[in-house]
């Protein structure tokens, strides 16, 4: 129909019924499709064109802005008023949406005053535009007008998306008590459920940010009674929970979140919309699509597997990974995103990680196997030889400054990484064998990983200080050191003292003043009669302060979660009798 009438001269007497049937087009179209409104809006830029030409004027070169200026400030056909503001209110539902606020503004600027000329001025700042929503009156309808969704309507949603957007762009810019107040403002407005719940969320996220968490979690709980499916908001509580310390809940909403995205239901139908144009399709911004993340499967059940391990729920860490390791048999690289929002650290970790839950649950042979796993898939990503290069204050970007030697640094750090989990993955192993009783196993894989350790050849030319060393070099001398400890330990087993001494020996060079390493030093060297040695470095040992060995050295933060186990692995026990012995010696 639309067609057929566009296809005539304008008319001033068809013109009011091709802008109702413009109006309802257009708003069926965008129901139809059901998606968000994008691009310039043609038809209305058409129509308006139509109504110039019917009144004798032109303005095919103005644009879109000044076209509507033009046609509200020159056409003053009583009968063109009420289906040009209508058609001005969906120009405003289209501008909304692809963030022209200020296009907008100066609509409905004109559109008042087109209203009442003498009309005050809205306030200025950033609530103008919502002032001038709510001031604009909307023009009544003659009861033969057939429109799909009322004028009126419009207007609400117009409030509403208008209120959301711009409490988004506030919370974006840290602007929390002005988002707060929008936000609330759209959560009174015109939406759905499956709207209010989503802005119930984005106010959670403001009053986190404000420092004000049980408000916070206050609205995440809203939000889903409200819309049970609004997965985001049981992420958003999981992540609170976490901040909060409180482990319960959070594994509580993480298992919650897991079963919902198992079930991987369709949505469930919700009744036909009253209007065809919802705020939904109005408000489609990057922060919002942040905020509202869906998490998959494998990410989550990655989160609970870790957090269970990290608490020391080895039981169901071993599940969760498991479970975690079958997605990946089912095609994860195609599942999980690989953006930088994703929960999930590099794979390799994941199997080191899970290799140290099945080695802390009492089934170190699963956990050889998984290591395996680690070894094999690494085996020709690292070269015979890597020379670091390193200076101080290493930046994270390569220059030309700043080399490995032979290479790029982004790719010389890629093969330390696979080294580190290589020789982590042989360090599981050791562990894993002594675990089972094959001591001579466990010193087989504790002397592969110090082997593949032995690829780096760090130059630091005039340099010593540890606090140069790039993290992976690090986490490697770290390993090593373990291993050592770890590979001395089984040569005690085996009663080859000697070899033992010079493993603890060589742990302290590479960390003098470590207290496991001196602890099994002490103890290699009382095993071999030299008493004096072992008693003076008892006592300088019981001197010494004890040391937190949870965090990397000048890092502040904790070593990989995989590594844990291995740390209170290689703790030395306490040896009441060897303390008593040295004491006695001591005395006597």
């Amino acid at each position: 129909v639309l067609a057929l009438i566009t296809g005539l001269p304008a008319a001033l007497t068809t013109l009011p019924l091709e802008l109702t049937v413009l109006y309802n087009s257009l708003i069926v179209a965008v129901g139809a499709s059901d998606c968000t409104i994008n691009g310039e809006a043609e038809e209305i830029r058409q129509g308006l064109l139509r109504v110039l030409e019917a009144c004798g004027a032109s303005g095919q070169d103005l644009s879109t802005e000044k076209l509507w200026q033009k046609v509200l400030q020159e056409v003053t056909v009583e009968e063109l008023q009420v289906p040009l503001h209508r058609l001005g209110a969906l120009q405003g539902a289209w501008w909304l949406a692809t963030n022209r606020l200020g296009s907008i503004t100066g609509l409905f600027q004109l559109l008042n005053s087109a209203e009442d000329p003498g009309r005050a001025p809205c306030s200025e700042g950033k609530t103008q535009l919502l002032s001038l929503l709510r001031a604009w009156k909307v023009p009544a309808e003659e009861a033969s007008v057939s429109l799909v969704q009322s004028a009126q309507d419009l207007k609400e949603i117009l409030c509403t998306a208008a209120a959301f957007l711009q409490g988004l762009q506030e919370l974006e810019a840290g602007n929390l008590p002005a988002a707060l107040s929008l936000l609330q403002e759209a959560a009174s407005g015109f939406c759905s459920k499956r709207l209010l719940a989503q802005i119930y969320t984005c106010i959670s996220c403001c009053a986190q940010r404000m420092g004000k968490p049980q408000t916070a979690l206050q609205h995440l709980k809203r939000a889903l009674q409200v819309d049970f499916q609004c997965l985001p908001a049981l992420s958003h509580a999981a992540a609170m929970y976490h901040e909060l310390g409180e482990v319960d809940a959070e594994l509580q909403a993480l298992a919650v979140l897991c079963e919902a995205l198992e079930r991987n239901s369709p949505a469930a139908a919700s009744p036909a919309p009253c209007c065809l144009i919802q705020t939904e399709h109005l408000v489609h911004t990057p922060a919002l699509a942040s905020l509202l993340r869906h998490r998959h499967l494998s990410e989550v059940k990655y989160l609970l597997a870790q957090r269970c391990l990290e608490d020391g729920r080895v039981a169901d860490a071993v599940e969760h990974y498991l479970d975690f390791l079958s997605l990946l048999q089912d095609g994860l690289q195609q599942q999980v995103p690989l953006d930088g929002g994703s929960a999930l650290p590099r794979l390799p970790e994941v199997f080191l990680e899970a290799a140290s839950a099945l080695e802390q649950a009492g089934r170190p042979q699963d956990a050889i196997t998984v290591c395996e796993e680690v070894v094999s898939r690494t085996a020709d990503l690292i070269p015979q030889t890597l020379r670091v290069e390193e200076g101080p204050e290493q930046p994270e970007c390569p220059s030309p400054e700043t080399q490995l030697a032979g290479g790029p640094l982004s790719q010389k750090r890629e093969s330390l990484c696979c080294l580190v989990w290589r020789t982590a993955a042989y360090l599981h192993q050791g562990w894993a064998w002594a675990k089972l009783g094959k001591t001579k196993e466990a010193v087989t894989q504790f002397s592969r990983c110090l082997g593949d350790i032995l690829r780096v050849q760090l130059y630091q030319p005039g340099l010593e200080t540890a606090g140069s060393l790039l993290p992976e070099v690090k986490l490697l001398q770290k390993i090593r050191l373990l291993s050592l400890i770890g590979r001395g330990t089984q040569f005690l087993e085996l009663g080859k003292h000697r070899e033992a001494l010079l493993d603890f020996q060589y742990g302290l060079q590479i960390s003098p003043g470590d207290p496991t390493a001196a602890s099994y030093l002490v103890q290699a060297l009382w095993k071999l009669d030299r008493k004096q040695e072992a008693a003076t470095r008892w006592q300088k040992l019981s001197e010494s302060p004890a040391e937190e060995d949870g965090q990397q050295e000048g890092l502040g933060r904790p070593y990989p979660l995989y590594l844990v186990s291995c740390l209170k692995q290689t703790t030395f026990p306490q040896n009441e009798s060897l303390a008593r012995d040295i004491q006695d010696y001591l005395q006597t």
